[in-house]
């Protein structure tokens, strides 16, 4: 059988992912599956979230079948009652007699964006600091759509696949991202320590649908597109789009520019799921409320484009009968591919 793809065993554990919009996480247990771990996600009496093993350690029935009490959540089984550092702080059986070896991993937790992240590594490596950084996320020049939410039946690597490729956009996206140039147009790529970056610049083509009524200089254009993966799994897609003549990769950036930054935060379930979390972020049309509106919902229908297109991938590959191969296009991706490997290996004891 054909080696599968490099970097898609195990996942890079010391880091921040998303679990979930600052929303969902509310004064209920909420059960998840993160990165092949049962976690149980809930907001404390002060609305602080908590991450705990979903797994008393009694008998393993689910801490998420239990309630909560407070900043605790009591097992719905004998009463055992675990607080937000995953220590047993009442043992209602033998009062007088709390386990010491009762204690469930309590997860690292952040609300930062609008989205709530959890650190899955060692808890003494989590670094606040370390969450993606958003530039001009609370400038009032700038506009920003909903935040974005599915879940995909695929590898979380085969979404950062689709990620750090332009070209798919020319047949899958043909209502909403793709235009001319983007089937075929020679591919630049940066690579840098934390990830890959694929580019190009399409000039004097028109926009395409997604973008030509956003563009107060017409529809003609120079366009820029920005693929870019960040480890383990966070992916800034970027387009600029300037009058014809005043973009280009050795011109400084138009000030009649419209940008727009899509940022992507894909977190594995397990090995064939995937949850994938959005927004858009642009540099004009702040409050423009109709636009947020548009640019929400068509990103929802490309997003769920992609979906239909790598849960087929997903089932594909992982039932193939003929070896699969490699294009140029992938040149980024397998990058990137490799670079995660790494990351896994040096994550191993030794």
């Amino acid at each position: 059988m054909q080696q599968d793809l490099i970097g898609g065993e195990g996942f890079v554990r010391n880091s921040w992912y998303v679990a979930g919009r600052t929303e969902d996480i509310g004064r209920e247990l909420k059960p998840m599956t993160l990165l092949g771990e049962k976690v149980v996600l809930f907001r404390g009496e002060d609305g602080e979230p908590i991450a705990l093993e979903d797994a008393c350690p009694h008998r393993k029935l689910p801490l998420s079948k239990g309630t909560i009490e407070g900043s605790t959540v009591v097992c719905g089984y004998h009463g055992l009652t675990f607080d937000c550092s995953g220590s047993c702080v009442a043992a209602p059986t033998q009062e007088d007699a709390v386990p010491k070896r009762a204690r469930v991993h309590s997860y690292p937790v952040e609300d930062r964006w609008g989205f709530l992240w959890i650190w899955m590594g060692d808890p003494e490596k989590a670094d606040k600091s370390d969450i993606i950084d958003i530039p001009n996320f609370d400038n009032p020049t700038w506009g920003k759509t909903a935040r974005g939410a599915m879940s995909m039946a695929c590898n979380y690597l085969y979404i950062t696949d689709n990620l750090l490729d332009p070209s798919h956009v020319a047949w899958v996206h043909l209502t909403s991202f793709a235009g001319a140039g983007t089937d075929n147009r020679p591919l630049s790529m940066d690579d840098n320590d934390d990830g890959v970056v694929i580019w190009r610049w399409i000039a004097a083509e028109p926009a395409p649908p997604y973008y030509a009524k956003m563009l107060e200089f017409g529809d003609c254009c120079d366009r820029k597109q920005h693929y870019e993966c960040r480890l383990p799994s966070t992916a800034i897609n970027m387009s600029i789009y300037a009058p014809p003549g005043e973009g280009g990769p050795e011109k400084p950036l138009s000030p009649n520019a419209f940008v727009n930054i899509s940022y992507n935060f894909i977190t594995p379930v397990d090995e064939e799921r995937s949850l994938y979390f959005w927004f858009q972020h642009r540099n004009m049309h702040a409050g423009d409320t109709a636009m947020d509106k548009h640019m929400f919902e068509g990103a929802v229908m490309a997003f769920t484009e992609d979906k239909d297109v790598l849960e087929e991938v997903q089932t594909g590959m992982a039932n193939r009968k003929t070896p699969y191969l490699n294009l140029g296009l992938d040149m980024g991706a397998m990058r990137f591919r490799r670079k995660v490997a790494q990351k896994l290996a040096s994550e191993q004891p030794g």
